[in-house]
């Protein structure tokens, strides 16, 4: 008998898979504990009409991230901070205030967690920060620190 699992089931496949298993199995185990369905045609169009919806929603979020990294090419994000007679911050531009300026100045919302430095600036100057915005999708923000 083909099923539809609906659940990760061991030894037998991952959730949205269509398997073959036996009548017995699949009465018995399968389908009181709601881990499987039939695999007639309206179960099995339904799931392809899910998965070509996922892959539309994945394709969309893959436009958008692209978009969002041109835009970060493009920006030079300004910090200000104070330093001491050395030349050295009194305190540390860090990666949650790289996100919170990019929000500030171009209106792009990047999660802290996604602004890849290394370690926080303690300089004036200008650096290139590497931005991962989705898989296989980053871009470089230019930082700029002045006094």
């Amino acid at each position: 008998m083909k099923v539809i699992l609906t659940a990760d089931v061991k030894g037998q496949g991952k959730k949205d898979q269509i398997i073959e298993v036996s009548d017995g199995y699949a009465r018995n185990f399968l389908f009181p504990q709601k881990k499987a369905i039939p695999a007639d045609a309206k179960a099995q169009n339904d799931l392809r009409g899910k998965a070509e919806a996922q892959q539309y929603r994945i394709e969309e979020e893959r436009k958008a991230a692209r978009a969002v990294a041109e835009k970060l090419a493009a920006c030079e994000v300004v910090l200000t901070a104070e330093s001491g007679k050395d030349g050295k911050l009194y305190g540390a531009i860090t990666a949650k205030d790289i996100a919170q300026a990019l929000f500030k100045q171009f209106g792009i919302e990047v999660d802290k967690r996604r602004v890849n430095l290394d370690a926080p600036i303690k300089t004036y100057g200008t650096f290139l920060v590497p931005v991962k915005i989705y898989e296989n999708i980053g871009a470089t923000c230019r930082v700029t620190v002045k006094e």
